[in-house]
């Protein structure tokens, strides 16, 4: 699929049955980060995420605990607390008021309804003082609102009507919790134009017949509801075939189009969370993808890098990125705001089993400007690992870890807790099936940026 939409969609005869299959797996990659993100948002408002209650549009909801395994969401941190919010600017702008938070690392990431990264506001963007910031829907015109007290704020453009403010507080421990507590309490949304009337939200898509018709209709709803960057409209009429771009239900296709949309569905899917293990070239057995979420070619932003090296080289390339980012990180940061580095294999090219004993040896420690942490995720859900000591990742934050008279790093992975007394200090317990660690790095320095800082591959210990 290419960024323009008008690829050739496979050998097969326009029209035919094998032509639309082909098609409907190319418009799953498409459409799988808007399905996935508005789902998200959503569930958000309804149910909650996590530990977050369900919170109303233009409110934060604030997680006052640490993440752990009853959090089920995709690869979630356990390294800050969220502070989330779902804006909807069918109300009109909004204005942002941000607390100063010390010396404490922070960041305000703001995610369309497509999942593009589109502004940044915190420790590395913005700093840590306080500010306020005049959030504006699609089309907004400055004078198009009597701003008041927001005449002075900096203005961040929402790309879609929906959007996600994904806020993460760095934490100390348990201790410093109630000081965290105090500046997400400080956190402001503030409508400017107060009409009383209620976000519209998600239009609501039923369930449909099946599984993939659901997911295209949601798809045909959703984009015309949250309509992406111009050249991504191009690519959605090229799939007029399978009525996922008209006003008509996709149920209400033609038998041969709901037949190509379930065989498109079924090998779009498989094909995609394949991706997640094969799409990324290896280094020392870690996936070293420092620009999965430079999809965004747009929509750059306060805090955003809009420069050749953070926006996606090869457009041919842009749409399946952005599906395998959605599905394995839904909601994830720049490289150059945290970098994520994971891996399912040990040195042998193994996959990674609880039913072995693991060594990581980190010489140099992760270069850092705020913090590192290496996280354990159970497959294929991506989810925390429950664990006798509660521990659900290790970094330079976690207390009574050892370090080497080198001043390097060897962490343990096993499912069972070491009886080495060192080895049981640096333990990152892991199931007892398969698992994907993944290493965090804040504020990455430069050598990580660039590829000079490197990770050992993870040692299976006899």
């Amino acid at each position: 699929m290419t960024d323009q939409g008008n690829a050739d969609h496979g050998n097969a005869e326009h029209g035919s049955a094998e032509h639309l299959a082909v098609l409907a797996s190319e418009a799953y990659v498409v459409g799988y980060p808007l399905v996935a993100d508005v789902e998200q948002i959503d569930r958000f408002t309804r149910e909650g995420i996590g530990a977050i209650p369900a919170t109303p549009y233009n409110t934060f909801g604030h997680a006052r605990t640490l993440a752990g395994p009853d959090d089920t969401f995709v690869s979630i941190n356990n390294d800050t607390v969220y502070s989330i919010a779902q804006l909807d600017l069918g109300v009109g702008p909004v204005l942002l008021s941000v607390p100063d938070s010390g010396e404490r690392y922070r960041v305000l990431q703001f995610v369309d309804a497509w999942s593009n990264n589109f502004a940044y506001v915190g420790t590395r963007a913005t700093g840590n003082g306080a500010g306020e910031f005049l959030l504006v829907p699609p089309g907004w015109q400055q004078g198009d609102t009597d701003a008041g007290p927001a005449r002075d704020a900096a203005v961040i453009p929402f790309p879609t009507r929906l959007a996600t403010i994904v806020g993460r507080w760095a934490v100390d421990g348990e201790d410093d919790l109630p000081a965290v507590h105090a500046l997400q309490d400080a956190l402001a949304l503030t409508p400017l134009e107060p009409s009383g009337a209620a976000p519209e939200g998600v239009p609501a898509v039923p369930e449909g017949p099946s599984e993939a018709l659901t997911f295209f209709e949601r798809m045909r709803v959703w984009s015309q509801a949250f309509p992406p960057a111009e050249h991504d409209r191009e690519a959605l009429a090229s799939y007029h075939e399978l009525g996922i771009t008209g006003a008509d239900p996709v149920a209400d296709q033609p038998d041969a189009v709901r037949a190509a949309l379930e065989a498109g569905y079924a090998v779009g899917k498989e094909a995609l969370e394949a991706s997640l293990r094969t799409g990324v070239p290896l280094t020392d057995g870690w996936q070293v993808n420092l620009h999965v979420f430079d999809y965004n070619t747009d929509f750059l932003g306060i805090g955003t890098i809009d420069a050749p090296e953070w926006t996606m080289a090869d457009p041919r390339t842009r749409y399946a990125h952005r599906a395998a980012a959605a599905l394995g990180g839904l909601w994830g940061n720049h490289a150059y705001e945290a970098a994520y580095i994971a891996t399912y294999v040990d040195a042998d090219g193994d996959q990674l089993s609880g039913e072995h004993v693991y060594r990581l040896r980190l010489h140099p420690t992760p270069p850092v400007d705020a913090f590192w942490s290496l996280t354990m995720y159970d497959l294929p859900h991506y989810f925390l690992v429950a664990n006798p000591i509660g521990r659900y990742s290790l970094g330079d934050r976690t207390r009574g870890i050892v370090y080497d008279d080198d001043g390097g790093l060897t962490i343990t992975m096993s499912a069972t807790r070491p009886t080495d007394e060192k080895a049981a200090a640096n333990w990152l317990p892991a199931p007892e099936g398969p698992f994907r660690p993944m290493l965090r790095l804040y504020a990455p320095r430069e050598d990580v940026l660039t590829g000079a800082w490197r990770l050992s591959p993870i040692e299976k210990v006899a």
